[in-house]
């Protein structure tokens, strides 16, 4: 069994991986068993519980699809410093007007023009079950990070 020094560290490997990029591929299960991606940008960083938080339209379809089936996979790709990741772990709507206050940043208007306004705006949360990661460092063979 892990400790929590333990479980730091495996938090903070996986913040070193992914800090510097900013946007990841969001895969969802539909209702049919197929897999959809979406490209999503992370907000915030990844806390000591091993969450990581998006913002979406909650009438979205990946939330419907989030809401029947909650696995999900999020990866992340720097191919100039050969670091790949990938995430896997469970989903949920949020709808928490404080921690979107928390989390909101500026380039956000992008996707969400009105902002912390936005009536439909909510965050999804991903519990973060295990990470596999690929990096220069390690020579290409594949880690694992278990939460």
């Amino acid at each position: 069994m892990a400790t929590s020094t333990d479980r730091a560290q495996e938090i903070q490997k996986l913040h070193e991986l992914i800090k510097d990029i900013d946007y990841g591929m969001f895969t969802t299960v539909d209702d049919d068993g197929s897999l959809h991606s979406y490209p999503m940008s992370k907000s915030g960083e990844i806390n000591s519980e091993a969450t990581l938080w998006f913002f979406s339209y909650a009438s979205s379809h990946k939330v419907t699809e989030i809401e029947h089936h909650e696995q999900v996979n999020v990866s992340f790709s720097s191919p100039e410093q050969q670091r790949y990741v990938s995430i896997s772990g469970t989903s949920q709507l949020v709808k928490d007007r404080n921690k979107m206050r928390e989390l909101w940043k500026p380039e956000l208007q992008t996707w969400f023009p009105k902002g912390l306004d936005e009536l439909d705006l909510a965050l999804l949360k991903v519990n973060i079950n295990q990470v596999n990661y690929w990096d220069s460092v390690s020579s290409f063979s594949p880690k694992i990070i278990n939460f």
